[in-house]
């Protein structure tokens, strides 16, 4: 419950407590904390071995840790009974991402760029159809005009 907290922040509480407390009542506020955090602690146990009762002999070995999901599931997957490490470790997933980055970088066979020429009649394509998009594209002439939609104006 208290495992964050370190020597300073312990030594801080202390010298709070004695200021607020004085050093005469600290001890007895300390004893009623303890008492109570103790009466919390069993009420708490037996509340869960209450549940556990009430749920029958097949969950005798419910845990409450276990409605937490990323514990639920990292429990199921521990379970071998689906053979899930048998197709985790035959998974290599840095092999299928370099297949998948293969396939994404490499080059199209087909000599004809696959771009639409732009107005000036030049292709915007680098070699093998794919669009350089590193490069500024061109500005357009004096002449050449954005499309005008007048059902957006």
């Amino acid at each position: 419950m208290f495992n964050d907290i370190g020597l300073p922040e312990l030594a801080a509480i202390i010298v709070l407590g004695m200021l607020v407390f004085g050093p005469d009542k600290l001890p007895k506020v300390i004893q009623d904390v303890m008492r109570t955090i103790r009466k919390i602690r069993e009420f708490s146990e037996s509340a869960k071995q209450d549940i556990r009762k009430e749920l029958g002999p097949e969950f005798k070995d419910f845990e409450f840790e276990d409605l937490n999901p990323k514990t639920f599931i990292r429990k199921q997957l521990e379970n071998d009974d689906l053979g899930l490490k048998e197709i985790r470790n035959g998974f290599d997933l840095k092999k299928e991402m370099a297949e998948v980055a293969d396939a994404v970088h490499s080059y199209d066979t087909d000599p004809a760029p696959s771009a639409l020429p732009s107005a000036s009649g030049a292709s915007s394509a680098a070699p093998g159809g794919r669009v350089d998009m590193t490069k500024k594209p061109a500005s357009p002439g004096r002449d050449d005009r954005p499309p005008f939609d007048a059902d957006a104006t």
